[in-house]
């Protein structure tokens, strides 16, 4: 079996079994139902954050190795964030390609595994939402408007 069709049966199941029991603070679809390595998701801003009660739509995009490559991920609702970039692009550990970082900031284990599933993915990104990282900020400006608080 082709890898591009293993990463489909998987992406499949991982939407089926989204569906079927449901997730906390979010809810995802695939954008066009005839691709499922293109899929749309809804936020729900955290309690107790700046964001609390917001809902934020955003995108994941698969790549064809998929889940030997992490997807990126891009918040398509307006998003001042000192963990997304300005264009929408969500900078999280477990986003970034496997294997160790050139630059030492993160541990092989911190980047992506091929373990993780979408949950995961959408868990990761709402404790990023609500605990920044300041060591690495992708969008400088809100890093220091968020720490200035």
């Amino acid at each position: 079996m082709s890898g591009e069709k293993q990463g489909a049966l998987l992406l499949r199941k991982q939407l089926t079994d989204l569906n079927k029991n449901g997730a906390e603070g979010f809810s995802a679809g695939l954008i066009d139902d005839e691709n499922l390595f293109k899929w749309e998701l809804m936020i729900v801003g955290p309690p107790e954050t700046f964001y609390e009660g917001g809902l934020f739509k955003a995108h994941l995009y698969f790549p064809k190795e998929y889940p030997h490559r992490p997807p990126k991920m891009r918040f398509i609702s307006e998003f001042w964030h000192p963990n997304v970039h300005k264009d929408g692009e969500v900078c999280i550990s477990i986003l970034h390609e496997p294997g160790e970082d050139k630059y030492g900031y993160e541990h092989a284990s911190e980047r992506w595994l091929p373990v993780h599933t979408v949950e995961t993915i959408l868990m990761s990104v709402i404790s990023m939402i609500s605990d920044p990282n300041d060591e690495s900020p992708a969008n400088v400006d809100a890093a220091v408007s968020c720490f200035a608080l």
